[in-house]
């Protein structure tokens, strides 16, 4: 699909959609999830890859279930998002439901900064529209993909919500430096992590398996002093859950490269976690693990198109928030 149409998707989706009734809207991505899966395209059967290791134990049936739960759960996510810029004030406080809040409030309140840093789980824009409004904006960053149009309209779209959206290369400013002095002013920043884009991340056993995972949240926490949150998210019928757990301490020995290897790791174990109880709502249809990537993957590789479904409906997104930053 060429830039042009892979723009006018995007457009379509956000003009079009929203003007939907609800159970409409619902019903077309359903359908859509539904259509690609039965096509097994790369993304879905990589998608049961995935799940093979987040689930063992599932047979055959049982894992073709789950991916097409898996499937549904993302197109979920593209048809809220494409939803959100008309949802009100009080269809977000209703359609999120939280654990934890005290964990986030504690460290803003007292002025440190805070990082959540969260899977591909759920619905992000979701979660960070519903964090801004309760009067927590925030900073994260964003891959940029083409078409560049289709860049910006990602972060007038988030921008919009409440966010102040950083482009990952090509902004002309220093990402890490701008995330530490937001830190530094006891602000809120917040990062997908996990999955690594470049092959700086840090190792880390995740499944029993070998992976990488970016250093970002932990290195920049240990360089600003601010707290690090791991949070989960997960569809509950017509709700979303988030859970922001209890801070990664830093830990009181090794050097800092240690320190971050260290931290990602427990972030893992959270999220692995959420991941094992709620394995339909983690949208991972790249490949994830070590043994499954070439020997060099490039970082344009890497983001390759997310689904099947994807393209049928909405081509990959430019402009993903990201964590794929050293923070060295």
């Amino acid at each position: 699909m060429t830039d042009r149409l892979v723009y006018w998707a995007y457009a379509l989706g956000w003009a079009v959609l929203k003007h939907l009734p609800e159970r409409v809207a619902r019903g077309l991505f359903d359908r859509l999830a539904d259509h690609a899966w039965r096509r097994r395209g790369k993304r879905v059967l990589q998608l049961e890859a995935n799940l093979r290791r987040v689930r063992p134990g599932l047979d055959e049936a049982g894992l073709r279930a789950l991916s097409r739960a898996g499937m549904r759960s993302y197109l979920r996510y593209w048809m809220e998002s494409f939803r959100l810029p008309v949802w009100s004030r009080e269809r977000v406080a209703r359609d999120v439901r939280s654990e934890g809040l005290e964990n986030l409030r504690a460290p803003i309140e007292a002025g440190r900064g805070a990082v959540i840093a969260l899977p591909h789980m759920g619905n992000w824009d979701l979660a960070g529209t519903w964090v801004a409004q309760l009067g927590f904006p925030f900073t994260t960053v964003a891959e940029r993909l083409k078409p560049e149009r289709l860049f910006d309209r990602f972060v007038e779209f988030r921008e919009g919500q409440g966010m102040e959206v950083l482009a990952l290369t090509g902004g002309g400013a220093n990402v890490i430096g701008t995330l530490a002095r937001r830190l530094r002013e006891g602000r809120l920043v917040c990062l997908v992590g996990d999955r690594d884009l470049s092959e700086a991340g840090v190792e880390v056993s995740f499944f029993g398996e070998a992976t990488r995972m970016p250093a970002g949240p932990a290195a920049l926490c240990q360089r600003t002093g601010a707290a690090l949150l791991p949070v989960t998210l997960w569809y509950d019928g017509p709700v979303m859950r988030a859970r922001i757990h209890p801070e990664v301490p830093v830990p009181q020995e090794g050097d800092r490269k240690e320190r971050t290897q260290v931290m990602t790791q427990a972030l893992a174990r959270v999220w692995e976690e959420a991941i094992r109880e709620h394995p339909e709502d983690w949208h991972m249809l790249q490949r994830f693990w070590l043994a499954d990537l070439p020997v060099r993957e490039t970082v344009e590789e890497a983001a390759a198109p997310h689904s099947e479904a994807a393209r049928a409906a909405a081509p990959e997104p430019a402009g993903e928030p990201a964590a794929e930053a050293s923070g060295s």
